[in-house]
């Protein structure tokens, strides 16, 4: 499943709905972010390929061969590239090989890209908050602006990471990702009203890699 069908036109526009509703009540803006993923990670792939393509290389190289070095050489680069693409073709399997540390930061890093590529570091009075879900390393990450985090304990952004991910398990993320935002909503209201001459600076919903 990808980022522009992980949700239907529906959900899509409830998402919007509760965005709107949230930010009819405060200074701030939220921003949900829906992507296929965070980094390509081509390591893992390079190294699946090369795994699969020794081990099929060295056994059809001692059975059929009789361990020649040259049949094991034109073995393994005859396989590499298919299994490469293989690992690429199966994302369950590929994010297997690799570490979630990796995982962890790439996602991370995406957060703060999107975060200024989309001007979310421009609000006036900092308090700008982006939920990211990230579909391939199946991970959600909430950034928000100094504003907002001088105000806030930084486990509340942990809370609300763990409302959608337990949407998400449930099979109830659409439900889960609007109650995040009207938590957010709570929290930026409390701290940063309405003004009289509030816009609505940012895009209400995010889907699928934003054009660079």
């Amino acid at each position: 499943m990808t980022a522009k069908n992980f949700f239907s036109p529906e959900e899509q526009s409830r998402i919007e709905a509760a965005v709107k509703q949230a930010e009819g009540r405060t200074s701030g803006e939220i921003v949900p972010m829906v992507i296929d993923e965070s980094y390509d990670y081509p390591r893992a792939e390079i190294l699946g390929g090369g795994l699969f393509a020794l081990a099929a290389a060295t056994s059809f190289s001692w059975a059929f061969f009789g361990e020649s070095l040259w049949h094991f050489l034109w073995l393994f680069a005859l396989g590499y590239f298919p299994f490469k693409w293989l690992i690429r073709s199966l994302p369950a399997f590929k994010r297997r090989l690799i570490h979630p540390d990796e995982i962890s930061a790439e996602v991370k890093e995406q957060a703060i890209i999107a975060f200024l590529e989309q001007g979310l570091h421009q609000t006036r009075d900092a308090n700008g908050i982006l939920i990211l879900l990230s579909l391939f390393e199946r991970r959600v990450y909430v950034l928000a602006d100094r504003g907002i985090n001088a105000v806030v304990s930084l486990d509340t952004w942990d809370a609300i990471v763990d409302t959608i991910t337990s949407g998400i398990q449930r099979g109830d993320t659409c439900n889960s990702l609007c109650a995040a935002i009207g938590t957010c909503g709570q929290l930026l209201e409390s701290h940063f009203p309405i003004k009289a001459d509030d816009t609505d600076e940012l895009p209400n919903l995010i889907i699928g890699q934003p054009d660079k």
